[in-house]
């Protein structure tokens, strides 16, 4: 079974294809990770690569709460809890990086979201005191980018003091990168808007910045080219991530990670054609698929080359055994929805595992 093959990735060697996705899941109380943390991600230490749930680079950064940070020496010591848990228990992590941008509200922080453009989502923001509509961001200066540049490296930083194997950043779902990559949400006149090859400049900046840092064969990037998260969406996405993954391969990178379009959409769009394989048409590096698979799914996403590795979020959430559970063919704990996002150890660390 291909799923179950090892794999080479740059200098790490993965004991099999099957990826845990990153997954928030709010148990960071003051954006501090924690023993409960801990006990989660070692849980699943049998995954091939496990990709931390999205670690906000600085206070602007957060948009949900109770979701952890990657920026104070208090949270490095919280992150490095579950590395070394993670490590004990044999598997290898890398720690997702991430910063919402417009996805925001001021309750996290006590200032306007900012973004590539001053244009608000639609919907609502969830805070603790409740649903709160969506503010409209502050476009960030010219000048002020290389500051938030400047968060993703000492991000960066702070995952390499807390023992993490490596980082991704979150380009994808319609938090800041991505934000950046897509024309209707980046309407700037400056070197950071207008052309594919000016929008995808904030993404290399930072990637400048975390390779000075991380080895590049470290170092991860997620795009999401079908859009459709957070009301993200771009005139021509064919044009747009085409431009994007090639420029990748001069990067050295470990892979590229790519969101399919949500599972169950329809119709003759762009959204359709804008997924896995049109990265893996334009970037020749390794390529992690991710978005609503199942074991036999994956195995034929391999057996196609479609993808070289094949990332698991709510199986992963549900089965801590997984790879096990794939292996010889025992049936699948189903997820348990109202548990998603909550505190506690219910529906996180409590999922029965196979005997034995």
């Amino acid at each position: 079974m291909l799923l179950l093959e090892p794999y080479k990735l740059g200098p790490i060697a993965l004991p099999n294809r099957m990826v845990m996705s990153p997954l928030t899941r709010n148990r960071a109380p003051g954006g501090i990770p924690n023993t409960l943390m801990a006990e989660y991600y070692s849980q699943r230490a049998t995954a091939g690569l496990i990709v931390s749930e999205g670690t906000q680079v600085g206070p602007l950064g957060q948009g949900y709460q109770d979701t952890p940070g990657i920026y104070t020496n208090a949270q490095r010591d919280g992150w490095r809890i579950v590395t070394n848990a993670v490590h004990h228990a044999g598997g290898r992590m890398f720690a997702q990086l991430w910063h919402v941008g417009r996805v925001s509200h001021s309750h996290y922080h006590g200032h306007q979201p900012v973004a590539p453009s001053a244009i608000a989502p639609s919907g609502k923001a969830y805070t603790p005191d409740g649903m709160k509509d969506f503010e409209t961001p502050r476009a960030l200066a010219t000048d002020e980018v290389l500051g938030v540049v400047a968060e993703f490296r000492r991000g960066a930083e702070v995952a390499y003091e807390a023992g993490f194997d490596g980082v991704e950043l979150h380009g994808a779902n319609g938090y800041l990168i991505d934000q950046f990559f897509q024309s209707a949400t980046n309407q700037r006149t400056d070197q950071y808007g207008g052309t594919p090859q000016n929008r995808v400049r904030f993404l290399l900046e930072i990637l400048d910045a975390v390779t000075s840092v991380w080895p590049s064969e470290r170092v991860g990037v997620r795009v999401s080219p079908a859009g459709g998260s957070n009301g993200i969406h771009d005139a021509n996405p064919v044009e747009t991530f085409s431009h994007i993954a090639s420029t990748l391969n001069d990067r050295g990178l470990a892979y590229v990670h790519v969101v399919e379009a949500p599972v169950g959409t329809s119709g003759p769009d762009e959204r359709q054609v804008c997924s896995t394989e049109l990265v893996r048409d334009s970037y020749h590096g390794t390529v992690i698929t991710a978005s609503g698979y199942t074991p036999e799914t994956a195995e034929r996403a391999l057996e196609r080359k479609y993808a070289d590795l094949v990332a698991f979020g709510r199986l992963f959430l549900a089965n801590p055994d997984l790879v096990a559970r794939v292996g010889s063919g025992a049936a699948l704990n189903e997820p348990d929805r109202a548990t998603f996002y909550t505190a506690g150890p219910r529906g996180y660390v409590d999922y029965p595992m196979l005997a034995g």
